[in-house]
């Protein structure tokens, strides 16, 4: 993807079992921190802002510590620092028998150190000082945390702008009392008072470790062994490269809770549907990695195979060629070019030492053309199929699309998206939570699952350039994805949310227009009923079609 959008965040957990539950395999007898940096790295995919661990040690003086910096994994804990000695240093000063870890990137709240996860807080009683992180989001964060400030005559206060700390205020409650509670009705607390995306690992000073994912299943959630190793983590990959087998997907709706003895799973919540997120097979998930049971990287061949399959433009090998767009397109590229025929090249090369465009200021143009290079040897005279995972803003493709035809020579420019239009924000996770940040909106009325207007993709393909622009519909994506639209979350594809507060926070970010209000949907209330929608461009948020965006509203911001 050219204009990145972002997932909340990925999470990992280790703890050190008294015995191992996979027979035949070499016992651990260390601290578990130092595994938890490397699993982190296999999860950069989800998060760069700020990463950090908490370990829980029962010979230790503070049971339960946290270290988080801002920076990337590889910054934080010093992984590449000239002296080894800066990484040991951490991994021993934190060691333990259980450990939690997060790699974060913010679609709530600031960037600063304080909203780096793990979160901590202390108590006397053991049971009631604990550590957790989260990835995912929450939809009804305003009216939640509304009401917890409202509270006991208004005596509640917060320190920080985030879906966390509302997270580690109801934990908190939900482990009030004298006697030490049993974690289902905690996390059923959450559960019936939390309406979003959460997969979450918290650790308490008690040696309770416990893993649990949301009702619906939104984010994913892997655990599997390694001799008397528990782990866990949002991606198999993070597993995997550790030597963990025997991975399995925690089912939605569920927790594990681990202690030195062993490990249970128990259901916490019903699970009245299951909504994984499509975009973790498209683009966020590394494409090692395996989700609910299927390879990222052979969905995302199938994906391709969609593409070629619907392709309406007659190809030969003699001038045309596939070019994907770095990296998480390839394979869908790949497998486009395969099933018609014709050779895919890589015609554009990432500079992966250039940072990361979406958050390097105004000039994003300039910094664009620093961070990819056109190869005219490869594009010279030849009809380019320009295969790209998804389109959010466009700001950064329209400069690619100039690129290969000024600096390549390209003939021809034809985009293929092996996804279909984004056409409403995301409040479960993803950094895309207004619609006039959006593109696709300016040039489809609404929502579209099957075949798209060919007025409207025209005249798109025209805006960023193109010769012709063509997505798969949301039947192809969930047929390549072998899927159901009823185990998938495809809110903003569809503008159909799988819980109450998605469909609110929709209707608000259309009626808004965010004017006048800025910042992310989530963020405000919804009008109420007797509010009137702020004026568009041509008088009322009515007058305009669903889900459709005029320039002069914003459209296309990054």
């Amino acid at each position: 993807m050219l204009d990145p959008v972002h997932d909340e965040c990925g999470i990992a957990a280790v703890y050190r079992l008294n015995s191992a539950p996979v027979s035949g395999e070499e016992l651990y007898e260390g601290s578990v921190t130092r595994l938890v940096p490397d699993m982190l790295i296999d999860l950069q995919n989800r998060g760069q802002l700020a990463a950090g661990l908490a370990r829980y040690d029962e010979d230790a003086a503070q049971l339960i510590d946290t270290y988080k910096e801002v920076g990337s994994v590889t910054d934080v804990f010093h992984l590449t620092h000239p002296d080894p000695g800066k990484f040991r240093a951490i991994v021993d000063e934190y060691s333990g028998r259980a450990a939690i870890g997060h790699t974060r990137y913010a679609t709530c709240g600031k960037e600063g150190r304080e909203y780096a996860q793990p979160f901590e807080r202390h108590h006397g009683r053991k049971w009631k000082w604990f550590s957790f992180c989260f990835n995912g989001n929450i939809a009804n964060y305003v009216e939640v945390r509304k009401k917890l400030l409202e509270q006991d005559k208004g005596d509640y206060h917060l320190a920080h702008e985030t879906d966390t700390e509302l997270f580690m205020h109801h934990l908190a409650y939900a482990n009030k009392g004298d006697e030490k509670p049993d974690f289902v009705e905690v996390f059923r607390h959450i559960a019936d008072t939390f309406d979003g995306a959460y997969s979450l690992a918290f650790l308490n000073a008690d040696g309770d470790l416990v893993l649990a994912r949301d009702p619906l299943g939104v984010r994913p959630l892997v655990y599997g062994f390694r001799g008397n190793l528990f782990g866990a983590a949002s991606e198999s990959l993070a597993l995997a490269n550790k030597g963990f087998r025997d991975l399995q997907d925690l089912e939605p709706g569920h927790l594990i809770h681990v202690r030195p003895e062993g490990y249970e799973i128990r259901e916490f919540a019903p699970s009245p549907r299951k909504a994984h997120c499509f975009f973790e097979w498209v683009y966020f998930a590394n494409v090692a990695s395996e989700l609910n049971g299927k390879s990222v990287y052979l969905a995302r061949n199938r994906l391709g195979e969609a593409l070629a399959d619907a392709e309406p433009l007659e190809v030969n090998a003699e001038e045309c060629i596939v070019v994907p767009v770095p990296d998480t397109a390839k394979a869908a590229c790949d497998a486009m070019a395969h099933r018609l025929g014709i050779p895919t090249k890589e015609g554009l090369i990432r500079n992966r030492y250039v940072g990361r465009t979406f958050i390097e200021g105004k000039n994003r143009k300039a910094r664009v053309k620093r961070k990819y290079t056109v190869l005219p040897e490869v594009v010279r005279g030849k009809r380019v199929f320009l295969v790209e995972d998804s389109i959010v803003r466009s700001t950064t493709l329209r400069v690619i699309v100039k690129m290969l035809r000024k600096f390549g020579g390209a003939k021809e420019v034809h985009v293929r998206v092996a996804c279909p239009p984004i056409m409403a924000p995301c409040s479960y996770g993803i950094d895309m939570s207004t619609v006039s940040e959006l593109i696709a909106p300016q040039f489809f009325e609404g929502p579209v699952k099957g075949e798209l207007a060919r007025e409207g993709l025209e005249t798109m393909g025209k805006e960023l350039g193109a010769d012709t622009l063509r997505y798969l519909t949301v039947d192809e994506l969930n047929g390549a994805l072998g899927l159901s639209e009823c185990d998938l979350c495809e809110g903003c594809l569809t503008g159909e949310y799988p819980t109450e507060w998605g469909q609110k926070l929709y209707k608000e970010a259309l009626l808004s227009r965010d004017a006048p209000a800025g910042g992310r949907t989530y963020e405000r209330l919804p009008l109420g009923e007797d509010e009137q929608p702020p004026p568009g461009p041509s008088g009322s948020a009515e007058d305009a079609p669903l889900g459709a965006v005029t320039p002069e509203n914003g459209a296309g911001a990054s």
